[in-house]
């Protein structure tokens, strides 16, 4: 029997993405994103900044990551956007049109952000020779298996996303985590 194809289940905790605009409005106007830690996916990093995400109920704060992006977007757990009192939907990462609005607060300023305030839709990053290898294709939605955490789960709507620049690995929020008891190295294997 072939031996069955895994990938790495990272945790994506609360984060921002914003944009060159968005950053010097918050932190001055030669602010830079300085790099804190790498991230699995190339070119992606955790910052050492962070911001106050402010909602209707309460606040969070949340670390930047990096590079800067085209557009603002707050990416919040259900269980985090309930606690501020913003009604997230749950999208692919990108797809903010029409999303929650929430006000972003740093050291130098604050910005209003009439949209961009997502739970991330759960999903797993594939090169394209990944996706061949596992025989799915970019946009696909699959059942993922999470076991050996005491807590088997399978997550359903799992949305595959392809680009030669990935890196292989699931990327679900803490809410997910938490219900699969899925901290550490941990590995899940697409059921069909």
């Amino acid at each position: 029997m072939a031996e069955e194809l895994k990938f790495v289940v990272e945790t994506s905790a609360r984060h921002v993405h914003v944009t060159d605009a968005t950053l010097k409005a918050l932190f001055g106007a030669d602010a830079e994103l300085t790099v804190k830690k790498m991230l699995s996916q190339p070119g992606q990093f955790a910052s050492g900044q962070k911001v106050t995400v402010v909602g209707p109920k309460g606040q969070l704060a949340c670390s930047i990551l990096g590079p800067t992006r085209k557009a603002d977007q707050v990416e919040l757990s259900l269980s985090d956007a309930r606690a501020i009192g913003v009604v997230v939907p749950v999208r692919e990462s990108g797809d903010t049109a029409g999303s929650a609005a929430c006000k972003l607060v740093g050291p130098c300023g604050e910005v209003e952000l009439a949209e961009g305030a997502i739970a991330a839709k759960r999903h797993i990053h594939m090169t394209p020779a990944d996706a061949e290898a596992f025989g799915v294709t970019n946009g696909e939605i699959v059942n993922v298996k999470v076991s050996g955490t005491g807590r088997e789960t399978i997550f359903g709507d799992t949305v595959i996303r392809v680009h030669p620049t990935y890196a292989l690995a699931m990327h679900i929020d803490t809410d997910e985590c938490n219900a699969a008891c899925a901290a550490g190295l941990i590995y899940g294997t697409i059921v069909k």
